[in-house]
């Protein structure tokens, strides 16, 4: 599976952005997708999830601000991001998975494919 993310920019506090991560190589409905973040000096973290039936699953800092949604016709997988806020700035990663089970999926390393990151910055 080969993952290409997109979307990451500046934005001002509060805010939004749209990224995007578009996959190819495999049956991309059957697959579990991720994106995770990296902050500077910080390790990589769960943001959010999607499941192939559709369900989703968020880091509560998140949670009412992010939303993951899938696209299997355009094997596309977004995280919309909205109120963003200055600690929401990191290099932004999506993650794929054929074979994961819930408690797999808030893990980075249960992942096996990824792309190479966006990064969004949030000023204050």
């Amino acid at each position: 599976v080969q993952l290409q993310a997109s979307g990451g920019g500046l934005v001002q506090a509060g805010g939004s952005l749209r990224l995007t991560c578009a996959a190819s190589g495999r049956t991309f409905s059957r697959l579990s997708m991720g994106w995770f973040r990296q902050a500077p000096g910080k390790e990589r973290e769960f943001v959010a999830a999607i499941r192939s039936s559709g369900h989703t699953y968020y880091l509560d800092s998140v949670k009412g601000r992010f939303t993951i949604s899938r696209d299997n016709a355009k094997n596309t997988v977004y995280l919309q991001m909205n109120s963003l806020k200055p600690e929401d700035t990191a290099v932004y990663y999506c993650a794929a998975d054929g074979g994961l089970i819930l408690s797999q999926l808030r893990n980075d390393r249960a992942y096996d494919y990824w792309g190479q990151g966006t990064l969004v910055t949030v000023s204050s």
